[in-house]
């Protein structure tokens, strides 16, 4: 039964009975999500402590520091089961911590349910096709050996062609398009080297409830020849019938009026975001949205200008830690962060393992570029920092801003898409954001908000510009690359390894 941490005494119970756990196996498992993938942890590389009396749970992996509030817990069979939150309770995960040594039986169960999924599949699938039969059916490979796969891998024969199927088995990852489309494009271009006559010509995506529009959209994308060979099927809730769903033509991604675009808030920062910018304006920037003004260090959130009852205040904390007022009684606490900030948060810094070091990485790399986006190419003009263009909510995936937004010379306009670790979405979440830019540039609503002033928008399609250091690129990026209708064009820069220490572009190609 999960304990809840609702009193100091019991913060500190937990903190104790938790690490007398931990001290009795090396190597863990963890877990983010239902259905996740496991990510094996040393004991070094995880710590639970309690800071301003929240219990806080931090790892280190090769994904990046991930920092979670603990608000309940439990232990049975030697796990771990953690109810925490973050970012003021916006986002809820059920964590797991598995010993080494007792992970296999649990993983064998996993594997069994996304079987028994990916050869439900293969039948309904089978059903659409007369005369066809099923030749093979199996998962991905997982994310580590010995894992169950997240999507089904499936191929129909029939007399004259075989048919490619794919789809989700994960509960937990139904709705992570980008990642559905990645990964099975990859393997049907596999197959197309690979097969035997006679030959793969046609592939079917099969998709959950409520987001087989989003996938067409994002097909609707793809180059003329490989958009003409998929179809979509979407699945019912209880896994009992597939229902074709209509493609759409590129043209149609226009037809329907794009989601309000708001013009950005006031452009002169508050007396308080004044004074804060001021104590390290070399290192903090503000993004300004309708509801107030948020501070960042290289890149960090730490801390939040709010006006409240016709009074600006303030409130600091970084991701994981409680969010405190700025008032007389936390001011030491105010300077304690921000002098670790200095510390820990530059280029310079001793400790790369460090919470402060390794948090938001790709946010420290938009901060140096939006600081001189000259860097990346000499020219471009870039937009105001604010919280605006978020990716759509049918996608799954937690809301986040686009990059960075530019203007080129000519007046066209430059979609940023940046990373800073190898990542099989780079490409599709470049493309999903051009194909929404490209919607408010031909509503007109762009020009009207005047991002870049008098500028001119030239009426012309965006550019994608696909940022990550040199060896950090996925090994699959040209291929998905190659997918996308040249039409859109998208170009890949790769930057130096130390990009903290000032970037540098090594190489530019054109990646479709």
């Amino acid at each position: 039964m999960i304990e809840r941490l609702t009193n100091a005494e019991k913060i500190r119970d937990a903190e104790r009975r938790i690490g007398e756990l931990i001290e009795k196996h090396a190597e863990w498992f963890f877990s983010s999500g239902s259905g996740g993938a496991h990510i094996s942890l040393r004991k070094s590389d995880f710590d639970f402590s309690v800071v301003h009396n929240r219990l806080i749970f931090s790892c280190w992996t090769e994904r990046g520091a991930q920092v979670w509030r603990i608000v309940g817990w439990e232990s049975f069979g030697g796990k771990l089961l953690l109810e925490a939150a973050r970012r003021t309770g916006a986002e809820r995960a059920k964590l797991e911590l598995i010993p080494r040594a007792k992970v296999s039986s649990g993983i064998e169960v996993l594997g069994e349910s996304r079987r028994e999924r990916c050869e439900r599949l293969a039948r309904l699938a089978c059903e659409l096709a007369y005369g066809a039969r099923i030749e093979r059916v199996g998962l991905s490979a997982g994310s580590r050996p010995g894992q169950p796969g997240r999507y089904a891998r499936i191929i129909l024969r029939l007399r004259s062609e075989r048919i490619a199927v794919a789809g989700t088995v994960a509960e937990s990852d139904a709705y992570n398009i980008d990642a559905l489309l990645s990964s099975t494009l990859i393997w049907f271009a596999r197959l197309s080297e690979r097969m035997r006559p006679p030959f793969i010509k046609r592939l079917w995506l099969i998709v959950s409830e409520n987001c087989a529009e989003a996938v067409a959209r994002r097909v609707a994308l793809l180059r003329n020849e490989l958009r003409r060979a998929i179809s979509i099927y979407e699945i019912d809730g209880g896994w009992q019938k597939l229902t074709h769903v209509r493609a759409l033509e590129p043209g149609e991604l226009w037809s329907s009026e794009p989601e309000k675009f708001r013009k950005p808030p006031r452009a002169s920062l508050s007396e308080l975001a004044r004074k804060i910018v001021a104590l390290a304006p070399e290192a903090i920037d503000v993004v300004r949205a309708r509801h107030g003004e948020t501070l960042r260090y290289n890149g960090l959130a730490f801390a939040r200008v709010r006006r409240v009852m016709n009074r600006d205040r303030v409130w600091f904390g970084v991701e994981g830690s409680r969010r405190r007022v700025l008032d007389d009684e936390s001011f030491a606490d105010w300077n304690k962060l921000l002098d670790e900030l200095k510390r820990h948060r530059r280029a310079e810094a001793e400790d790369h393992r460090h919470m402060l070091y390794r948090l938001a990485p790709e946010a420290w790399l938009e901060s140096i570029l939006r600081r001189d986006i000259t860097r990346l190419d000499p020219g471009l003009i870039i937009a105001p920092l604010y919280a605006q263009f978020r990716t759509s909510r049918a996608t799954g995936a937690a809301p986040r801003p686009i990059d960075l937004l530019a203007l080129r010379r000519e007046g066209r306009l430059v979609v940023i898409e940046l990373k800073v670790k190898e990542d099989r979405e780079h490409v599709f979440q470049g493309v999903d954001y051009w194909q929404r830019i490209e919607a408010h540039r031909r509503s007109g609503e762009i020009a009207r908000a005047r991002l870049f002033g008098v500028t001119r928008i030239a009426d012309e399609p965006p550019i994608v510009y696909l940022v990550a250091p040199v060896l950090r690129f996925h090994r699959a990026f040209q291929t998905l690359a190659r997918c996308i209708n040249p039409e859109i064009e998208i170009y890949r820069f790769d930057i130096n390894e130390d990009w903290r220490d000032g970037v540098h572009v090594v190489r530019r190609a054109r990646a479709n």
